[in-house]
């Protein structure tokens, strides 16, 4: 996952959706798969509060149900502590709010290399993968 300062960056925050040069912007409270993905390589998903996770859950269906492959980035209120759930829900960039360290969200996503569960990302869990390379 690609951390950005978040004064390193233009992307409004926007409350309504939107699409400017192939970046859709979709609203906190908008359905993801009601969006027209055709020509969409950013897709913009606001944080309006760090305690508001709605955006983890349209990240989760723009990768596993409308099978979007293109970049998803998150903005608004992110914090260091959100990066791993991130990029287990398919963010592929994450614009740290302000007074967040750049250093301190990398070592966040360098802690664990592999989850447990399956994930976005992970489609398999675990145990699975490395039962597969045994049985190899």
């Amino acid at each position: 996952m690609k951390l950005i300062a978040a004064q390193a960056t233009n992307t409004p925050a926007t409350a309504e959706n939107g699409t400017e040069n192939g970046v859709l912007f979709i609203a906190n409270d908008a359905n993801p798969l009601e969006s027209n993905l055709a020509g969409i390589k950013t897709i913009v998903l606001n944080f309006p509060k760090f305690t508001d996770g709605r955006a983890f859950t349209q990240a989760v269906m723009l990768r596993k149900r409308a099978g979007f492959t293109g970049e998803i980035r998150a903005t608004g209120d992110v914090l260091v502590d959100q990066l791993q759930q991130m990029a287990r829900s398919g963010f592929d960039v994450a614009e740290l709010r302000a007074d967040q360290d750049l250093a301190a969200g990398q070592r966040q996503l360098d802690r664990y290399s592999e989850f447990y569960q399956a994930d976005v990302v992970q489609k398999a869990p675990h145990f699975a993968n490395n039962a597969s390379k045994v049985a190899a």
